[in-house]
């Protein structure tokens, strides 16, 4: 989707994207993809020219994913979302999208619900 994960990729839990390709801070990723029902936290990145308060990048753990038993597929599918909202970020639309993404993400957690918890539809 033409972001930039920092080191070129990773072999833990932990995912780190660099934003400045498309002109969205970490700061307004962040609040906006909570918004949407996606947690995410702003994250500096190397060479970062943004302060640490606003930051460049996000960071992007999948623990909450994987103990759903959410696999491979699903996270594309998440991968796609923050799309959606990352690239609606300057725009008119930017709080349709955000509902629109925490609708699917809604379905997604009611259709991998967590051990021990119940979610009414």
């Amino acid at each position: 989707l033409g972001y930039t994960i920092v080191s070129g990729g990773t072999k833990n839990h932990l995912i780190l994207l660099d934003l400045r390709n498309k002109n969205v801070t970490g700061k307004i990723a962040e609040n906006l993809l909570h918004e949407a029902g996606i947690t995410v936290n702003k994250n500096m990145v190397p060479f970062d020219d943004k302060s640490p308060f606003v930051t460049s990048g996000i960071r992007i753990g999948t623990p909450a994913m994987t103990t759903r038993g959410m696999n491979e597929s699903d996270s594309e599918h998440i991968a796609v979302l923050i799309d959606r909202v990352v690239s609606a970020a300057e725009t008119p639309a930017v709080k349709d999208v955000c509902r629109s993404v925490r609708e699917e993400i809604r379905e997604l957690c009611l259709q991998h619900p967590m051990d021990g918890y119940e979610m009414t539809p």
